[in-house]
């Protein structure tokens, strides 16, 4: 077996964890990060997602699984932002990562130094042999196109977020099976996942693996979904003590 199927063969049938922070957020230090990915160690995940080299970097010096590197670069490529370029793989394989994503999306690519996202492909596999390269897209006929790329694994990533059919409430499973049923790569299942309950559905669906992020490492996501139920209560019972009472 080769270390590229070695490192697909390790992530099956389990939970990956994305330990990314937004921007503006407190937790989005490598120190944390790399923190995060111990405690998700320790819980039994099979793998970490991460972005940056800064934080791969951090994440490597304390854990031995596999690591799924990506590196979001907006400055790049505003659209399809998500690793654009033969340059942000370079960083990251540096940094230690073991797998990398990239954007597959069909959407037009601008100034990364790659045409597509079959053009990046064929830049990594001629630089990089042998690097495993994780497909995130957001609809099935990208799926299918990026698999006969040859990336190594196709991820429901961005399933909702590129202006197509939005998917708001809960993973979007339907993809995941499509997705399994359409082409003979490993599929990872991303994107909405909040309950256990989802990863099984997931799982039973097929996918190979599934990656859970906010509901596990954004704390700053989780304590506003808190702090706005209890405000929504604050504001219907602040209206029913000014509401005049009727005689």
């Amino acid at each position: 077996m080769t270390r590229a199927a070695g490192l697909i063969t390790a992530l099956r049938g389990g939970v990956v964890v994305s330990c990314q922070a937004p921007e503006g957020s407190p937790l989005r230090q490598p120190a944390i990060m790399a923190a995060m990915a111990q405690a998700a160690a320790l819980a039994g995940a099979v793998g970490i997602r991460a972005n940056g080299p800064a934080d791969v970097a951090a994440i490597r010096a304390v854990v031995d699984l596999p690591i799924i590197g990506l590196d979001k670069r907006p400055d790049i490529d505003p659209q399809a932002y998500i690793t654009p370029s033969l340059d942000s793989v370079a960083a990251l394989v540096a940094a230690g990562a073991d797998l990398v994503a990239i954007d597959a999306t069909l959407r037009p690519r601008n100034g990364s130094g790659a045409a597509s996202a079959a053009d990046l492909l064929a830049q990594i596999r001629h630089t990089f042999p042998g690097l495993p390269v994780m497909a995130d897209v957001s609809n099935l006929a990208e799926g299918v196109a990026a698999a006969a790329a040859g990336a190594d694994i196709v991820a429901t990533t961005l399933s909702g977020y590129t202006g197509g059919p939005v998917v708001t409430d809960g993973p979007d499973l339907e993809l995941v099976a499509a997705l399994v049923k359409a082409q003979g790569r490993p599929v990872v299942a991303e994107g909405r996942f909040a309950t256990p309950e989802q990863v099984l559905a997931a799982l039973h669906a097929g996918a190979h693996a599934v990656v859970v992020g906010t509901a596990i490492t954004d704390t700053l996501a989780l304590a506003r979904k808190f702090v706005k139920a209890v405000d929504q209560v604050r504001v219907e019972a602040a209206g029913r003590e000014t509401t005049p009472a009727h005689s």
